[in-house]
């Protein structure tokens, strides 16, 4: 974990890049697929949404029903219906959940403690790299 200062244009900033993005994307689909299937299932799946804390969860509040509100955004994320995200559906949720994430933070500095290996450490560790360049 590491404390950096980030706003929702360093994330908005990352997904427009496509190239990056994608990679990044494609990097943690593969850590996230540990059977190599190509597909995320809704439990493979649940881990990652759960790590990106969408949800502000008290110690009050009924695990079955922060349950059934991650698989209903797992839902909305199954495009084709077929129980499982592929790449681009993973993508897409990926690209949907950062922006979102955006534009709740807004432009406003703020200081956040980040895991290692999370999307928002990832868009910072981007976003120095931009800023050491000419």
């Amino acid at each position: 974990m590491s404390v950096e200062i980030l706003n929702g244009a360093t994330i908005t900033s990352f997904v427009k890049d496509e190239e990056a993005f994608t990679s990044w994307v494609k990097k943690r689909f593969a850590t996230l697929d540990e059977d190599q299937d190509g597909i995320l299932s809704y439990t493979k799946m649940m881990k990652e949404l759960q790590c990106l804390r969408v949800f502000r969860i008290d110690t009050k509040t009924d695990p079955d029903e922060v349950s059934a509100l991650y698989f209903f955004m797992f839902l909305q994320f199954d495009r084709d219906s077929n129980g499982v995200l592929d790449l681009e559906e993973f993508k897409l949720a990926t690209k949907r959940i950062m922006l979102a994430v955006a534009d709740r933070l807004g432009l406003s500095p703020l200081q956040m403690i980040l895991e290692d290996d999370g999307f928002l450490k990832k868009d910072v560790e981007w976003e120095s790299t931009k800023l050491l360049l000419p």
